[in-house]
């Protein structure tokens, strides 16, 4: 069976925010690990090269295939921050028409910049999506 390679690292998470190399997603990112650790009280981890994540659960498939990940993340990518957030909280659609600009996929939503975002419908969002998570993989 394929190895997951999203898995928690030992890594730094100061260590990678400070080599992301455009300077607003930086400071961007270092906001976002104050404002997940605060919402979800746990601390910020790097899961694979690029994801920093908060909180786990272990998942198994009925094909047998299992892993662990992370219940809410994100990862300053080229293009935009993604910000993972389960896509099944109740909250989710209204939340994001509150949200600000951002464009979402199934799991992912994505933002240019933190400043085009309500930053209190971010926290609920993250609240949310933690609560909804950690519940439902219990």
């Amino acid at each position: 069976m394929a190895k997951n390679k999203t898995t928690e690292t030992a890594a730094s998470v100061g260590d990678f925010i400070a080599a992301v190399a455009d300077d607003l997603k930086r400071v961007d990112s270092q906001k976002l690990v104050s404002i997940f650790e605060n919402v979800t009280g746990q601390p910020a981890k790097m899961w694979g090269a690029a994801i920093v994540g908060f909180g786990s659960y272990h998942y198994k498939y009925d094909s047998g295939h299992e892993g662990d990940a992370p219940l809410v993340a994100f990862s300053p990518r080229a293009n935009a921050i993604s910000l993972y957030l389960s896509s099944q909280f109740p909250t989710r659609g209204g939340l994001l028409q509150k949200l600000g600009k951002h464009k979402s996929a199934k799991a992912c939503i994505y933002v240019k910049k933190l400043n085009d975002v309500d930053e209190g419908v971010l926290k609920e969002m993250i609240r949310d999506a933690y609560l909804y998570s950690e519940k439902f993989h219990q």
